[in-house]
Order: structure tokens, then sequence, then C-alpha cells
């Protein structure tokens, strides 16, 4: 019988309905495990469930057992997949659930940052509309997406919804070439161009060396429109401090972030976290995936993962 540990079930709502495997199996769920207590909540496992907790090469000596790990997200930076070969142990991950929550969370921040709807409630929450005199005032920018230029930093599955998205508002899409690259063929614009001409920037790419930092000073300077710039990927995509230094510089109109660097919840001290109360900056706590159907969703191919897995068929193999 399986013995299947849920390490961090609080990184899921409490409602998502969480079904359990259609095997004979012990469940134990815990809602969060501190980095001491992985070691002793893993004896005896045969199957571990993981969103974020890291599973690294000293948990996995000390856990033989064990057979797969499910992680509970798309991301599997938390696990140790070289020592997970090593060892035998397969990995699982989540994949293509999150195809409409977070490409409309990203529109869900260009519209309110194009249309400084946070600026105008904190306006009419201080009582500007009475000392305005009249039905309306115009005290921030207003912008019609309808021909604005919307670079894309990511050609996968959420960035081709974000273009799909994008045109239907009458935008013009542009998918960044990788930087540094060149001849990656007609779908790409060159980065450096996509800098300069577009009024939005979105990141839709995973985090990896070659795209860390991969805004910067330098590529906020190279910015001639002051874009908005929207991040739902990964923090570490972007030089937080650089940001901010563009932000005071008018380099760029705004920012909507979703994820943060150097881990998460971000120090409350944080260049993102300072930059957090300006009128033109909106930060969202990493819930862009998190649409009850996307949660929903998915609960069920995570179960539906590890049942393939002790039915002897490997689905969503890392």
């Amino acid at each position: 019988m399986h013995k299947i540990v849920f390490l961090d079930r609080a990184t899921l709502a409490p409602q998502i309905r969480l079904r359990r495997p259609a095997f004979a199996h012990e469940w134990i769920e815990y809602d969060r495990t501190q980095p001491h207590e992985v070691a002793a909540r893993l004896a005896g496992a045969t199957i571990a469930i993981t969103n974020k907790v890291a599973l690294g090469e000293a948990v996995l000596r000390d856990a033989p057992g064990l057979k797969l790990i499910a992680v509970a997200a798309t991301g599997t930076d938390c696990v140790d997949k070289a020592a997970c070969r090593a060892r035998e142990i397969a990995v699982s991950n989540i994949r293509g659930y999150a195809v409409d929550t977070v490409p409309e969370h990203t529109f869900a921040l260009i519209l309110a940052l194009r249309r400084n709807l946070v600026a105008y409630r904190d306006d009419v929450l201080a009582g500007a509309w009475q000392r305005a005199g009249q039905f309306c005032f115009f005290d921030h920018p207003i912008h019609d997406l309808r021909g604005a230029r919307l670079g894309i930093v990511g050609a996968g599955v959420l960035g081709q919804r974000v273009a799909e998205l994008g045109r239907a508002f009458g935008m013009v899409p542009l998918f960044a070439a990788h930087k540094g690259k060149s001849g990656l063929g007609s779908l790409y614009t060159p980065w450096e161009e996509m800098l300069a001409t577009s009024d939005i920037i979105t990141l839709h790419c995973p985090l990896t060396p070659h795209t860390q930092g991969l805004l910067a000073l330098p590529e906020f300077r190279a910015m001639q429109r002051r874009p908005l710039i929207i991040n739902t990927a990964r923090g570490g995509l972007v030089d937080e401090a650089g940001l901010v230094t563009a932000l005071d510089e008018g380099l760029v109109s705004g920012a909507g972030f979703d994820v943060a660097a150097g881990g998460e919840p971000p120090p409350a001290d944080s260049p993102l976290m300072r930059a957090a109360h300006r009128p033109n900056v909106i930060v969202t706590p990493h819930v862009a995936w998190a649409s009850e159907q996307a949660q929903q969703a998915l609960a069920d191919q995570l179960i539906a993962n590890i049942e393939a897995f002790v039915g002897g068929v490997r689905v969503n193999e890392v």
C-alpha cells in the first residue's frame, strides 16, 4: 500500500476538492512544512506531493522508499532532479492548466494600469471627486489598448494566448526574439526593436541562467515609448532595483507584478515592495495562476498523474 504525503496542502485554496487516488493508500497532508520537518514527514513515504517545499539530495537520501515526487505546479525548481534520476525517483508536474487564468490576470494588470484605475480609486477615496466641482476630473492619463504595441517575451502557450487576447483588443503583438540572438524567423521581432517600440512588455518565459535579469537598467534605458512592464512569470527575470530606477526616471510608465525576485513572499523592504505603494505599480501575491477553475484543474491533474504512475504509465514526467 502506498503512503502519500502532501507537504504543503495550503498552497491550494481550501475550497478546491482534492479527491483521493483510486488505489489502496495512506494519505497524510500538512498545510505547511518547514525545511527541518521534511525528512521526518517523508519517513516511509512512497509518493511525495509538493508545490514549493524543497526536496534536495539530502532529503532524498533519507527517503529510500520514495518512488514518485508529484509536483503540484508546473515549475520543478524545488526538486533536485539529478538526485532523483540517480535514485530512480520519478518526477511529474502539472501542465496546461493556466492557459486562461494567467493571460486574464495579465490583462487585468494591463487594463488597470493603462486606465490608471488604482490612482483614480485612491483619489475618489480621498475625496477628490467631491472637490472636483464637476462630474469628472482628469488627474491621470487614460490610454486605450487599440493600436498599442504589445511586446511578448515567451512564445509558448501562455504567450500565444496573451497575443490572442491582445488582438481581440486591437493591439499589435510582437514576440520578442531571444536576447542576443538573431535569425529566429519571421515570428520574432528583434530584441532591441521590441524594447524600443513596445507600449507594453509582458513576460511569459521560464527563469533560466540565460533569462536571469533579462530586464535591467540597460534594457529600461532602451525603451523609447515608456512602456508598462508586466511580469506574471518569474521574479528573477527583472532586476527590481533597476525597475525602481526606471520608474523614478520615467523610463517606464508603470509596472504590474505577480511575482518577486529572491523568494516569496518578498521582504517588506525589497525594491518591489517599496515601489508597490506607487499609484502606477500593482503587485499581486503570485495569484495569476489561481482562478478557482485553474486550481481545480490542477488538483484533478495532480491525482491523475499519481494514479497513472501507480498504474504503470508515466504521465507528465519531467
